[in-house]
C-alpha cells in the first residue's frame, strides 16, 4: 500500500460540503483508505485571480492505485462532483490534485509528482505539515517543516 497526499480546494457553492462530499465519494466508491484529513483554510485564487476565494483542505490515503490510476480516479470523481472545466485554473466546485506519493518522483504529460506548486503554496506546505511533521520533500530532501520556517521568514 501507498500513502499519498491529495489536495482538496472548492470556490463554487457551499465550499465546506464539497470538500466533505468530496471525501466521503473517495472513502466510499474508490479503492482509498482516507487516514488523516488536515484542518481547511480559506485562501486567495491563484494564476487565475478573478474568481471566488477557495477553502482548501488535505486529506493523507492509502491506496494500491498506481499514481496514473489514482490521477484517473480522482478527475472521475471530480466530474462526479460536478466540476466543469470552463476557464483553465478558473472557479470550480472542486479540485482534487495528487500532492504527493510515497517518495516518487516522476513527470509525465498528464502527471507530475510531487505536484510542483507545492513549494510556491504556503497552505499546502502547512497543511503537510499539520498531518505529519516529519514529512519529507522527495525532492529536496528538506523537512516541509522547514519550508513553512522559510515562508515565515
Amino acid at each position: 500500500m501507498a500513502t499519498a497526499y491529495i489536495g482538496l480546494g472548492s470556490n463554487i457553492g457551499d465550499r465546506e460540503a464539497n470538500l466533505k462530499k468530496a471525501v466521503s465519494q473517495l472513502a466510499s466508491c474508490c479503492p482509498v483508505t482516507i487516514l488523516k484529513q488536515s484542518s481547511i483554510l480559506e485562501t486567495g485564487p491563484v494564476d487565475y485571480l478573478d474568481q471566488p476565494r477557495f477553502l482548501n483542505q488535505i486529506i493523507k490515503i492509502q491506496t494500491d492505485l498506481p499514481p496514473p490510476d489514482l490521477l484517473k480516479t480522482l478527475q472521475r470523481a471530480e466530474i462526479e462532483l460536478g466540476r466543469k472545466k470552463s476557464i483553465p485554473k478558473g472557479p470550480r466546485s472542486i479540485d482534487l490534485d495528487i500532492l504527493l506519493y510515497d517518495d516518487i518522483i516522476m513527470s509525465t504529460r498528464d502527471l507530475v509528482i510531487p505536484h510542483p506548486e507545492i513549494k510556491n503554496r504556503w497552505f499546502v506546505i502547512k497543511h503537510l505539515v499539520e498531518l505529519d511533521q516529519d514529512l519529507i520533500d522527495p525532492v529536496t530532501g528538506k523537512k516541509f517543516k522547514d519550508m513553512i520556517d522559510d515562508h515565515q521568514a
